[in-house]
């Protein structure tokens, strides 16, 4: 995917390359440029199955998601301020407000129901979780780069309780498309996945 094609506002191409020189660095691990293609082909994806959504601030939530993104907890609300500084007279202030609440959104994934925005921007950015098993693994190796700073223990221990998390949620994707088609796929990676991070007892 050409990530400039899935740009949405074609007159702001400086904002944009501003985008990518923020995602397009080393020491983001998963949360690169490769991501960023990921969820917006995700995005597609969902639209084309015939999801009904405001593709506009969707798009444009995906591209702020991550524009912060450092290992702090509030990397969410710092990429949210940013959407709202630099969209700010450009879109109408409703539209500007609903990029900043889904980014704000991805913190968690819990879109309420009837939020197909929401629905949409959470379900495109898990569904890596669901990819083959290589690229799952890739996604893995790339996350423990991020928290290199960890040790080995330090890092299962935390891994281990976000994949609990995620699966003692009734289901990982809000649409039913995705329920549908990657559902299985998400808990099998992260069943997988526990048992590596499960230590061998002697």
């Amino acid at each position: 995917m050409d990530l400039g094609d899935s740009w949405p506002l074609p007159d702001l191409t400086e904002l944009r390359e501003e985008l990518l020189r923020a995602y397009d660095h080393p020491a983001r691990g998963y949360h690169d440029t490769r991501h960023l293609a990921e969820v917006l082909a995700r995005i597609d994806e969902l639209g084309a199955s015939g999801i009904g959504f405001e593709r506009l601030p969707v798009l444009l939530a995906a591209w702020f998601h991550d524009g912060v993104y450092d290992g702090e907890r509030d990397a969410e609300e710092r990429s949210a301020v940013w959407a709202e500084q630099a969209l700010a007279g450009l879109l109408t202030a409703q539209a500007v407000a609903e990029v900043a609440r889904l980014v704000r959104l991805t913190e968690t994934h819990h879109p309420e129901p009837g939020d197909a925005n929401g629905s949409v921007l959470s379900d495109a950015d898990l569904a890596i979780l669901a990819a083959p098993e290589d690229r799952y693994d890739e996604y893995v190796a790339a996350v423990r780069g991020e928290f290199a700073h960890l040790d080995d223990e330090a890092f299962r221990e935390g891994r281990t309780r976000v994949l609990h998390s995620l699966t003692a949620r009734p289901h990982l994707f809000a649409t039913d498309y995705a329920r549908e088609r990657w559902e299985a796929a998400a808990r099998s990676n992260i069943e997988r996945e526990l048992a590596g991070l499960t230590p061998t007892r002697h």
